[in-house]
C-alpha cells in the first residue's frame, strides 16, 4: 500500500502488505530453490526427535550458533575499562566494525576502537607499515593515555610480532618511547573472549607491573569484574557494598561508566575507567579477586607470581555466592560486614520465601559464558529449582567437573545435564526432547523460543532486542533480588497468557498471584 507523510508503517506491519508478500513468495519460488512445503515440514518435525537429537549431539567437525564470541572482542572490552585508553586491533577493518557493533548495540552506547586496516598486501608481507601509521593516527586523532593492541585472525594467521612491532613503531616516532602500548596475543580461531579479555588483561598489568619493586599495603584488595555484560549495574553494586565495609579497593578494568555516559551535552569519547595512576598501585595490593574465574586463569597466575593474594569466585549472584564473596573480602582486609548489608540479605532470604510456591521444581535451560552459567544454576537450585541444562560452548572440562560437584550438591540438581563444548543448535534438540519450563541465556535465544515454546529469560550478554537490562545489577543481595523478580515475571506472563481465554481456562485468570 502506498504510504504518505501522515501515515507511515513500521518495518513490522509494512512486510504483511499484500505487495511485500507477493515479492517475498516470488523472491522464494525463483530464487532459494525450495523443497516442497511438506518435505520441510517432515525434515522440521524430524529434528524434534531422540533419533536427531543423537545425532546432533555426535557433530564433531561443524558449530551451529555458540554461545560464545572471539577473543578480541574480548580484549576490546577489557580495554574499554581503562582511563582513556583507545583499543587498537591489529586487523581488517570489517572485523572491528564488529567488535564495536556487538558492544554498542548491547550497552546502547558508542564503542571506540581503531584497527590497522591490514588488507591483501599485509596479509601477504606482514602488517608492521598498519601499524607504524596506526598507531600514529591513533595518537595524534583521539588523545589516549593508553592505547591497548590486539589481534585479529589475519595477524595470527601470517605471524606478526606485537612486541617487535610496537617497538619499532616507537623508534619511528609513532608514539613516544614512554607511552604505554600493552598488547595481547588474540587469535579469533581459538578460545573465545573470556580468553580475549584474560590475555588483555594480563598484558596490561605486565605493562605496569613488570619490573617494579612491590611495596605490600595491608588489607588493599584489587577487584577483576571479568567480561560482563552486566558490568554497568554489577560493578556500581559492588562498589556500594565495598563502600559500606570502608574496604580500600582498586577496580582493575572499570567499564561501568565508558558503557554508561549521560546526555549532558557534553560529547565523551572516553570515560571513567580505572585509572592509570591506579594501575601501578596495584601491584601492591595484599590480594587480587577475581569475580569470574574462568576470565582471568592467566591473569591470576601473573598476580600469584607477584606476590598477591589471590581468589576468584564464580559470578556472585545470589545468597551463598554473594556470602562468600564478602566473606573473603572480610577475610583479607579484616573489615567487618556491618548490618546493614545483613538486612540486604534477609530481604533477599525473605523474597525466595515468599515466592517460593511459584519457584519450587521448575526446570530450567541455561546457557552463556562458564562462570555465568554456573552462577545461575546456583541461584536456580537456592530456589527450589531444577537447571536440568547447563551449556556454555566455551566450556573446559574443569567447569564441567565444577558443574558437576555443584548439581550434586543439591537434590535439586541429580537430573541436571552439563553440555561444555555444545552450541545452540544442539540446546535445539535438548528442549524438544527434554522440555523445561524456562531458558535463562542472552537474545540469541530466541530462536529457540520460537521454535521450542520455551519462554526465555535475558541475562547476559549479548542482549540486543530489549533495552537497558545491563543498568541494573545481577550480583549482590540486590541484584539477586532483580533476577528473582525477572524469573517471577516470566513465569506469571506465561500463566497470566495460558489462563486468558473466556470461558475456557479465565477460571485461573487471577487478579493475585
Amino acid at each position: 500500500m502506498p504510504q504518505s507523510a501522515e501515515k507511515v508503517l513500521d518495518h513490522a506491519p509494512l512486510f504483511r502488505e499484500p505487495e511485500y508478500r507477493q515479492m517475498l513468495a516470488e523472491k522464494k519460488a525463483n530464487f532459494e530453490c525450495p523443497h516442497p512445503d511438506q518435505v520441510v515440514a517432515d525434515q522440521n518435525d524430524f529434528t524434534k526427535t531422540w533419533e536427531y537429537r543423537e545425532k546432533n549431539l555426535g557433530r564433531e567437525a561443524l558449530v551451529v550458533n555458540p554461545a560464545k564470541a572471539c577473543q578480541p572482542l574480548g580484549a576490546v572490552f577489557a580495554a574499554a575499562g581503562f582511563e582513556q585508553t583507545m583499543s587498537f586491533v591489529h586487523g581488517s577493518q570489517g572485523c572491528v566494525a564488529y567488535y564495536r557493533s556487538h558492544l554498542s548495540r548491547h550497552f546502547k552506547e558508542p564503542s571506540s576502537a581503531v584497527s590497522s586496516s591490514m588488507t591483501e598486501d599485509a596479509a601477504v608481507f606482514g602488517g608492521l607499515k598498519n601499524m607504524v601509521d596506526g598507531l600514529a593516527n591513533t595518537y595524534k586523532l583521539y588523545d589516549p593515555k593508553m592505547i591497548a593492541v590486539s589481534t585479529t585472525c589475519m595477524a595470527e594467521v601470517i605471524g606478526d610480532d606485537l612486541h617487535g612491532f610496537i617497538e619499532n613503531a616507537k623508534n619511528e616516532g609513532s608514539v613516544p618511547h614512554d607511552f604505554d602500548v600493552p598488547f595481547a596475543h588474540t587469535p579469533a580461531f581459538v578460545g573465545s573472549h573470556v580468553d580475549g579479555y584474560d590475555g588483555m588483561i594480563k598484558g596490561i598489568l605486565e605493562n605496569f607491573w613488570k619490573g617494579n619493586e612491590r611495596k605490600e599495603v595491608a588489607q588493599a584488595i584489587n577487584i577483576i569484574p571479568g567480561f560482563d555484560g552486566f558490568c554497568v549495574g554489577n560493578n556500581r553494586e559492588l562498589k556500594r557494598l565495598l563502600d559500606m565495609m570502608g574496604v580500600s579497593y582498586i577496580f582493575i578494568q572499570d567499564a561501568s561508566d565508558q558503557f554508561d555516559t549521560p546526555s549532558d551535552g557534553t560529547y565523551r569519547m572516553y570515560d571513567g575507567g580505572t585509572k592509570i595512576e591506579d594501575l601501578k598501585t596495584a601491584l601492591n595490593a595484599e590480594a587480587t579477586l577475581s569475580l569470574q574465574h574462568y576470565n582471568t586463569r592467566k591473569t591470576l597466575e601473573y598476580c600469584k607470581e607477584v606476590g598477591q593474594v589471590t581468589a576468584s569466585f564464580h559470578y556472585p549472584l545470589g545468597v551463598q555466592a554473594t556470602d562468600e564473596f564478602l566473606m573473603k573480602v572480610s577475610e583479607i582486609t579484616g573489615k567487618e560486614i556491618p548490618p546493614a548489608i545483613g538486612l540486604e540479605r534477609g530481604r533477599l532470604v525473605d523474597a525466595m520465601a515468599d515466592s517460593q510456591a511459584w519457584l519450587h521444581g521448575k526446570k530450567y535451560a541455561i546457557y552463556g559464558d562458564p562462570d555465568f552459567v554456573y552462577a545461575v544454576a546456583r541461584f536456580v537450585l537456592e530456589t527450589g529449582g531444577e537447571p536440568t541444562h547447563c551449556l556454555a560452548t566455551n566450556g573446559t572440562s574443569a567447569w564441567e567437573a565444577e558443574m558437576k560437584a555443584l548439581l550434586a550438591s543439591s537434590p535439586f540438581g541429580k537430573d541436571a545435564q552439563v553440555w561444555a563444548g555444545k552450541d545452540l543448535w544442539a540446546l535445539r534438540s535438548l528442549l524438544f526432547t527434554e522440555p523445561v519450563d524456562l531458558m535463562i541465556g542472552n537474545s540469541y535465544g530466541k530462536y529457540l523460543e520460537r521454535d521450542t515454546g520455551t519462554p526465555l529469560i535475558r541475562l547476559t550478554f549479548p542482549i540486543f532486542d530489549r533495552h537497558h537490562h545491563h543498568r541494573f545489577p545481577l550480583m549482590g543481595y540486590q541484584g539477586g533480588l532483580r533476577v528473582l523478580t525477572t524469573i517471577l515475571d516470566k513465569i506469571f506472563d506465561k500463566l497470566d497468557r495460558e489462563t486468558s481465554e473466556p470461558g475456557v481456562t479465565d477460571y485461573s485468570y487471577d487478579l493475585t498471584r
